[in-house]
């Protein structure tokens, strides 16, 4: 199996490193390729269409994920124009605020999340207490249990990310949980 992780370097997601950052240790995984920046939009759209699985994390919205300055010609780096790339596979992860609403729009495949909060202006905007450390914790957790589970099945690993994604007394991270969902 061949995957793409797409990342656009932003140290406020830097705590999503942990997902992808054993991908290469695994003998089953023929290529992976990580890309954090500098490609243009067709470039991307040509590795999707070169991989088995594609991972994007960071942040986004409904129409996609943001390319956070670090791509040549985007404000997103995915959005509709890369939908039919996408839609010609069923293991992808979709990590981003609002993922959810893109992924069942165009009817993709993966694991993917909601509104996820990993800021505290994000907590405050979803009137979720979120004491000092909270999303950090929260952030930390998530990113380590994907990580564990990336080289699953799709359903696998959200079911287990599922189970294990609690802190207890933490309403970040069990706002977070209400919002990760599949589709195979």
């Amino acid at each position: 199996m061949t995957t793409l992780v797409i990342h656009p370097d932003d140290r406020s997601t830097d705590f999503l490193i942990p997902i992808y950052t054993n991908l290469k240790s695994f003998p089953d995984f023929d290529k992976t390729t990580i890309i954090r920046g500098e490609a243009t939009k067709d470039e991307v759209r040509t590795l999707i269409e070169e991989h088995d699985r594609v991972i994007m994390l960071g942040h986004g919205s409904p129409s996609g994920l943001f390319s956070v300055g670090q791509f040549k010609d985007a404000g997103m780096i995915i959005d509709g124009s890369m939908v039919e790339a996408l839609s010609k596979k069923k293991d992808n992860v979709y990590i981003w605020c609002n993922a959810d609403q893109f992924v069942e729009r165009f009817n993709l495949k993966g694991f993917y999340t909601g509104m996820f909060i990993s800021e505290y202006s994000e907590a405050d905007y979803c009137n979720i207490s979120a004491r000092a450390g909270e999303v950090e914790r929260s952030n930390e957790l998530f990113a380590q249990i994907v990580g564990r589970n990336i080289n699953e099945s799709i359903d696998t690993m959200w079911r287990r990310v599922k189970r294990v994604y609690q802190l207890e007394d933490n309403q970040v991270a069990l706002y977070n949980n209400t919002r990760l969902y599949l589709t195979s």
